[in-house]
Parts: structure tokens; C-alpha cells; sequence
């Protein structure tokens, strides 16, 4: 007789297991270094998730044809431009090894990934640094589906950079975090009241490379800011989200 073989909520079998794995994500992910987030906290301000794809020129929207149906639609970002930020702070050297995924600590908080992440389609958040680890891939899938990792994660950025995600849509986290509540199995190894200055394991230094490429990014920006012939670069919004973060060029 069909449907007689009950299994509970996927999330629920795991749960006596997330302390496992929050250790295993605890000794493999990797941090960007506070100094780097205070360098310069957002290093793609002109792009979030779903935004237009444009050429160097900023004239022509990218397409892409789909070979089956010859069917052409304009690309967006997904999640490549913030990708590269995180490599590039984290100073991930060449060739760069495979199985690893970006997760942002503050992005996408629907379990049954059936509605749009608000917050990483906007451009405060999506390439902030302080705003993502770097995990081996096959982790990515637990810290995108269950809600007390995610929290584990937002604490340790907390404790680590000093920041909290301003987005409305996660004020209560924030508040809650903010007031000083450590989530049942926080790692010990991650920073915490009673040790703000620990550094997690992963945690890249800032060297003297990473912080040349902040002033090349920097000065990448100002050229961009400073083009009027780049057409729909959206000058006045990057300039906003600089203010945001009190970047200064």
C-alpha cells in the first residue's frame, strides 16, 4: 500500500548531528581578516544579485543564447562578482583549488528556497567581505537550509568584525545577536564576549598583497565615479552605498 512509509522533515533527521557539523564547518571555513573588512568593507558596490550584466563600457547588457530553443536573454548576476571579492580579500593564491563556495552569512533565510534573497540583492551587502565565508562545497548545502548555523555564523561575524546586518527583514536576528545571546553549541573556537580577539582557524592574514589590492580596487571605483562615459554605470547608487560604509576613496 503506498504512502505508508512516514520520514520526518529532512532538517529534523540531522538535527542530533549539527553539532558535528558545525565542527566540521568551525575548523574548514574560511574568514576574511577584521583588518581587511575595516580596509574596505564592500568591494563591488555597483552590483547585487539578479542586477544587469553590462560590457567594460557599461553601454551593452551581456545575452546569452541558449543553444536548445536559440531563445536569447540578457544576463544577470548571480553570484560572481561577490565570489571574486572574497577570493581576492581572502588573497587565495593561484591556481585556485576547487570545491569551494561562497556562502553570505546574511542572504537568503527561505528553508524552502521559494522566494527571492532580499538582502543579497542589495548592493550594501552582496560583496561585503565581512558578509561571507569560504566553505568546501558540500557544506554549503547546511548552511543555506538550516537556521542555527546560519545564526552560528552571524555571531562569530559579529564578534569578529564588529558588524550586524541593517537590513529590516533581519532586525530581530540582529537585536538578539547584538544583545549578547550565544547560540547553543557556538564553537569554542570562534569569538565570543569572553573572547573578542579570537581570531576562528581559517582566518586569512591581511598582507601587504591583499592591501595592494584594496588601494587597486579603490582606485577602480574612483575611475569608474569619475567616467561620465560609462552610461548605466549606476554612479549615484554606489556613491550611497560608500556613505553606507563610510568608504572613503
Amino acid at each position: 500500500m503506498a504512502g505508508t512509509n512516514f520520514i520526518p522533515d529532512g532538517n529534523e533527521e540531522i538535527a542530533a548531528e549539527i553539532p558535528l557539523v558545525v565542527e566540521i564547518i568551525a575548523r574548514t571555513c574560511r574568514w576574511i581578516h577584521p583588518d581587511t573588512f575595516r580596509q574596505l568593507p564592500v568591494w563591488c558596490p555597483w552590483t547585487a544579485r539578479g542586477r544587469p550584466l553590462y560590457d567594460t563600457t557599461w553601454q551593452r547588457r551581456y545575452t546569452n543564447t541558449k543553444r536548445a530553443t536559440k531563445q536569447t536573454v540578457e544576463k544577470v548576476e548571480g553570484n560572481v562578482a561577490a565570489s571574486k571579492a572574497l577570493i581576492a580579500a581572502l588573497g587565495v593564491a593561484n591556481p585556485k583549488p576547487r570545491n569551494w563556495t561562497v556562502c553570505h552569512i546574511w542572504g537568503y533565510d527561505d528553508p524552502a528556497f521559494a522566494s527571492q534573497g532580499s538582502i543579497v540583492r542589495d548592493p550594501r551587502y552582496f560583496s561585503c567581505v565581512g558578509n561571507m565565508v569560504w566553505l568546501p562545497t558540500p557544506l554549503k548545502g547546511f548552511t543555506d537550509a538550516l537556521p542555527e548555523i546560519k545564526t552560528m555564523l552571524r555571531t562569530c561575524a559579529f564578534y569578529l568584525y564588529g558588524w550586524l546586518c541593517e537590513h529590516e527583514s533581519v532586525t530581530g536576528q540582529a537585536e538578539s545577536i547584538r544583545a549578547g545571546l550565544i547560540p547553543e553549541g557556538y564553537p569554542k573556537s570562534w569569538p565570543a564576549p569572553d573572547r573578542a580577539n579570537l581570531l576562528p582557524p581559517g582566518t586569512a592574514p591581511c598582507t601587504p598583497a591583499i592591501m595592494a589590492e584594496i588601494r587597486r580596487r579603490k582606485e577602480i571605483i574612483r575611475s569608474m565615479l569619475a567616467d561620465t562615459r560609462l552610461l548605466h554605470f549606476p554612479r549615484e547608487e554606489v556613491c550611497q552605498v560608500l556613505a553606507f560604509w563610510n568608504v572613503t576613496l
